[in-house]
């Protein structure tokens, strides 16, 4: 089963020397391992835009997205036996990370069939 680990915390940037090295062993780790499937973290929200559908009404507002506590900070796509697995993985990530939370989603698996349509 794939999952995708969304992490969201305060905006810091740039990340520091210590943290990109924790990440950065941690990322090996998984990928040499086969329960990471990819990585990325996201840019400052300055750099960002939010795009909302309304109502019939399409708005665009660009970052930095001050009046939010917390943005996405970036994701993980993992390869896990269960929810459960999946969940002891994110750990990893947050511990690796520092303060932030992650949402877990169970990504929906395609049938042979599915992707023929």
């Amino acid at each position: 089963m794939r999952f995708l680990s969304i992490y969201k915390t305060a905006e810091r940037w740039p990340p520091t020397e210590e943290d990109i090295a924790k990440m950065g062993k941690l990322i090996d780790e998984g990928m040499k391992a086969g329960w990471l499937l990819s990585v990325e973290g996201c840019l400052p929200s300055v750099t960002g835009a939010r795009v909302r559908h309304s109502k019939g009404n399409l708005t665009v507002k660009d970052g930095p997205f001050t009046e939010s506590k917390e943005v996405v900070g970036g994701f993980a796509l993992l390869q896990a036996g269960s929810k459960a697995e999946a969940i002891e993985l994110t750990k990893k990530f947050l511990l690796a990370a520092d303060d932030g939370e992650c949402e877990l989603r169970q990504l929906h698996e395609a049938g042979p069939m599915e992707t023929l349509a």
